[in-house]
């Protein structure tokens, strides 16, 4: 049985036909440890259910990010700001961004994100936060996305050499760009400080009727002496509840 912290994105079940008060005692209920992504407004009222938030957005935006000398000052402010926030909620994950190409060669790309990192991450690490970048698929959700790819993303990491920037290993988008998740997870996992589930094709749940064999990278993540939170991001087809539970259970039955 898998004893790894189990976390949902708020994004993907909220406004589904469940109240938000209802939705949070419910997953605290099934046992989640976390939730994601949650508007700021109820990071109170995750927190009375006893839920840590496990992440948020670092800066904006998924398209506009760290690649471009343009948003450099701009992301940093926000970063700044949103370290203070996280140290205030006791969030140990800021989501950060590549940004799109745009023409951008991922040598070039790669140093922009260093030179921005190489400033927050004494900071964020000071405040016990981790930066996380996240790893998407340029192919299918996220067209252009810089770092949509494992090895970019470690090679930035290595450059920046911080253990408070780490990568958001997304196990859906991944899939979709290079597969090979298991042995990515085996080779890797020093720099992957979090991961996000969802079913492929489709970003549905995350079981038999899809090419991800959860239970088996469950149990590759625990091999690795992981000790952080699994994100559950697919888009539920029917009741959100029932499908929070059914993904738990999968997960911790692994």
């Amino acid at each position: 049985m898998s004893t790894l912290k189990q976390s949902f994105s708020w994004w993907c079940y909220a406004n589904k036909g469940v109240e938000a008060p209802e939705l949070l005692k419910a997953a605290a209920r099934i046992g989640y440890a976390g939730v994601e992504l949650i508007e700021p407004e109820l990071w109170q009222m995750a927190r009375d259910e006893g839920l840590t938030i496990v992440s948020v957005g670092g800066h904006a935006s998924i398209e506009q990010g760290m690649n471009r000398p343009d948003n450099a000052a701009r992301i940093e402010r926000e970063l700044h700001e949103n370290i203070d926030r996280a140290v205030a909620f006791g969030i140990p994950n800021l989501i950060c961004f590549s940004g799109n190409r745009d023409g951008i060669s991922d040598v070039a790309g790669l140093d922009n994100c260093a030179q921005v990192l190489e400033r927050v991450a004494p900071v964020a690490e000071q405040a016990g936060v981790t930066l996380i970048m996240e790893l998407l698929n340029s192919k299918v959700d996220h067209r252009d996305y810089q770092c949509d790819h494992s090895a970019w993303g470690v090679e930035l990491c290595q450059r920046v050499n911080s253990p408070a920037f780490k990568l958001l290993y997304d196990i859906y988008h991944m899939q979709i760009m290079e597969g090979d998740v298991i042995r990515t997870i085996g080779e890797h996992h020093t720099w992957f400080a979090h991961y996000h589930t969802a079913g492929n094709p489709g970003r549905g749940f995350i079981g038999e009727e899809q090419e991800v064999n959860y239970p088996a990278v469950v149990r590759a993540i625990e091999k690795t002496g992981y000790t952080g939170y699994i994100g559950h991001e697919f888009l539920p087809s029917g009741d959100p509840l029932q499908e929070l539970q059914e993904a738990f259970d999968l997960c911790q039955g692994a």
